[in-house]
């Protein structure tokens, strides 16, 4: 059955059950707290339907070239209440997603949401480089400053402009529509922005750090406007006059307690840092490290701030502790299951009913239009004041350009609070995926090039490379195993920031360094001051493999090791088929060489004759290195030579007979007369050690050594090692 026909069985299976399901659910909610039980159930099926829809949006989406964040949001869209997920059938006669009265997802859905976002910006928080962000503020608060007044002013024009057409009437820049729609364009996605800077690698650049430091700022602002707008709304709504001092009252204390935050959690880090290492364990430590992101998020939240914000500041003030990538290593897991969550119940706030009419669309796209101008306007303008070439202020300018969770976020305030129309929410959602799929494509296009973004360099820090070479692979894999183990016992947190290129970063208080292991090479970046630390590190290493090396200088049992290769007891091993990578064209039934040499080159040659192998001279080298290391001669007549080679896309195997037998150099000293040459991929996963188990297992039964040596063909010989022509040996 094919994985497709798999997944319509389940799918079938499903919802055959689902009714009795639903039914049996119901019952039991009439039977106890019927309206809460009820919710949590509703909430963990809208939880696993969720995830899967996000999963394969994302991935989608992933394949198509563009972010998977917009396949987590289309996927909300289609699953949401206001598409299937409203979709009535047995026992759920509102569907999976019913709308609710004051909101269109549930409170607990939506509280999943926010949590999240809170994780999101924690996690960006800590992927800041705050050395950079020193460096770049200036123009962050350019840049922020910038984004937001052009965008606002867009925002508000293009609403005051083309009322008469959407709305039917004519409205004045104060209108709540046109205030709300100039909020929601001066918001910037951090999330969205990050993540692709992350993937690409250089949210640690100077356009990157400017980017983050704009778009906190930006966002900090944007929660500004949405506090004046708020204010504005609710003078205008209950017939007062605007008190204009009491809305710079609200945006010198949202500034005021932003930058205090921050500057107070930048100077206190250290301690933060210290305080969280009393908590044994690295997951403790995230979890702790977290926990008071939320904390920070609600108090942020209750002095009149976005919660993100609070989330922020908090990984912000961890950014630059040695316990940084700890926390991100150990929150990873909870990261890929929230984040997603939150992207899909965003989308699941679109009504589509609301912007189904033709203006409203054309509309929606001439405001995603000016949205897009608005930031690349200014943002980009104000960079090129601050030492960025035209390049530089370009990635900025659509750096800048997504919008996501703040923008989302102060829609769904309007929609709340009644101050923003659903139709006007569907456009605000527009203008959110139509700049988000705009910006991924064309800022990863700009960060392509790798030409200067900057009219004169500035030098942050000295970065030094040392590089320390060894023989081989091996030795270098067991080299870096030493020296972390020798870190870690100095206190350093060790962490595995990219596994595809084997990066580890260690840090300890302020010592930052980063070492990649390379296949014959280990290469420290490190500051200038660490050089030293560096060289004593390795001088430990060292002295710790010349320990390794004497010890593995005692004599090893090589004898015992390969008698217990071919146990004789092998009644309760698995079978594994061998035909899968043998047949009778590899079998030789009279070798002609008279030598341990001539007896591999002999099968490599069927192997290479038969296209198995890229390069007959590499199999030959990786095979005579393992005969080096240890002899694959084994007793009762048996040897198997084997090795690891990327001269090989899968297991090969060669099989040949010598009934005169040839010194192989087994161990217990007899002529070896049954060959088994097998060749498995190195850089890539193979069932070689089941492979080589069963081999062991077919030759341990001296039965079928005997009916191999008696064998006349190699059609015989394929039967015999493949349990499938005991029946035949006996004609």
């Amino acid at each position: 059955m094919c994985r497709m026909q798999k997944i319509i069985a389940f799918l079938s299976l499903f919802l055959l059950f689902l009714p009795s399901f639903a039914l049996a659910m119901e019952t039991t909610n009439s039977a106890a707290e019927p309206n809460m039980t009820h919710r949590m159930m509703m909430l963990a099926i809208q939880l696993g339907l969720i995830m899967v829809a996000a999963r394969v949006g994302g991935n989608l989406f992933d394949k198509l070239k563009l972010p998977a964040v917009l396949g987590e949001l289309c996927a909300g869209m289609l699953i949401g209440p206001y598409a299937l997920g409203s979709l009535p059938f047995s026992g759920f006669p509102q569907g999976l997603f019913p709308l609710y009265s004051s909101f269109p997802v549930s409170p607990e859905l939506y509280g999943f949401a926010t949590i999240a976002s809170i994780l999101l910006l924690f996690i960006v928080g800590l992927e800041t480089d705050v050395n950079l962000f020193r460096h770049f503020y200036r123009a962050g608060v350019a840049v922020g400053l910038g984004g937001v007044i052009v965008s606002f002013l867009f925002g508000v024009m293009c609403m005051v402009t083309f009322a008469p057409y959407v709305l039917g009437y004519s409205i004045d820049h104060m209108h709540p529509s046109a205030l709300f729609l100039g909020a929601i364009s001066s918001a910037t996605s951090v999330g969205i922005t990050a993540r692709i800077l992350s993937d690409k690698r250089q949210i640690g650049s100077p356009e990157g750090v400017t980017i983050l430091a704009g778009a906190v700022i930006d966002d900090v602002l944007g929660i500004v406007v949405l506090a004046i707008v708020l204010g504005v709304i609710n003078v205008s709504q209950t017939g007062g006059v605007i008190n204009w001092s009491d809305i710079q009252l609200i945006a010198a204390r949202a500034i005021g307690i932003w930058l205090i935050a921050t500057i107070a959690g930048l100077a206190i880090s250290g301690r933060i840092s210290t305080l969280l290492k009393r908590f044994q364990g690295k997951v403790a430590i995230a979890l702790i490290a977290f926990s008071l992101a939320l904390l920070l998020a609600g108090m942020f939240e209750q002095v009149g701030l976005a919660m993100i914000i609070g989330a922020y500041v908090m990984g912000l003030s961890l950014s630059k502790t040695d316990i940084n990538h700890v926390v991100q290593e150990q929150l990873h897991n909870i990261y890929s299951f929230l984040v997603p969550i939150f992207f899909c119940v965003m989308g699941m706030l679109v009504n589509f009913k609301a912007i189904s009419s033709v203006p409203l669309l054309i509309f929606g796209f001439v405001y995603s239009v000016m949205a897009i101008l608005a930031k690349v306007i200014g943002c980009g303008v104000p960079a090129l004041f601050f030492n960025f070439n035209l390049r530089g202020a370009l990635r900025i300018g659509f750096g800048m350009l997504p919008r996501g969770e703040v923008a989302l976020i102060m829609a769904g305030v309007g929609l709340a609070t009644g101050a923003f129309a659903p139709e006007m929410f569907g456009v605000a959602v527009l203008m959110v995926v139509i700049t988000t799929m705009a910006a991924p494509p064309i800022l990863v296009k700009l960060l392509k090039s790798p030409k200067k973004v900057m009219r004169k360099q500035i030098k942050i820090r000295e970065i030094k490379e040392l590089v320390f070479p060894f023989p081989n692979e091996e030795v270098t894999a067991l080299l870096t195993n030493k020296v972390l183990k020798i870190i870690e016992a100095e206190g350093f947190f060790v962490s595995l920031i990219d596994v595809e290129r084997q990066q580890y970063q260690m840090r300890r208080e302020n010592i930052v360094i980063n070492f990649t292991e390379h296949p014959s090479k280990l290469v420290f970046n490190c500051d200038e001051t660490e050089i030293q630390l560096i060289n004593a590190f390795m001088y430990e290493v060292i002295a710790e493999m010349e320990k390794t090396i004497q010890s593995l200088q005692k004599p090893i049992d090589k004898e015992k090791i390969s008698k217990q290769l071919l146990a004789t007891d092998t009644s309760s091993m698995k079978k594994y088929s061998l035909a899968e990578y043998l047949s009778p064209g590899m079998i030789l039934a009279n070798l002609a060489a008279k030598s341990k040499e001539g007896v591999i080159k002999e099968l490599l040659t069927v192997l290479s004759q038969a296209g198995k192998i890229a390069s007959f001279d590499e199999a030959w080298a990786a095979i005579w290195e393992r005969e080096k290391s240890m002899s694959t001669g084994m007793e009762f007549g048996i040897a198997i030579p084997h090795a690891r080679t990327d001269c090989v896309s899968q297991i090969v195997c060669a099989i040949g007979i010598k009934h005169e037998g040839i010194d192989f150099d087994s161990i217990d000293g007899k002529p070896a007369q049954i060959f088994v040459l097998i060749l498995t991929p190195k850089s890539k996963h193979s069932p070689f050690l089941q492979f080589l188990s069963q081999v062991s297992r077919t030759l341990s039964d001296a039965a079928k050594r005997g009916q191999l040596l008696e064998a006349k063909d190699a059609q015989e010989i394929f039967q015999i090692m493949t349990h499938s022509g005991e029946n035949a040996a006996k004609k």
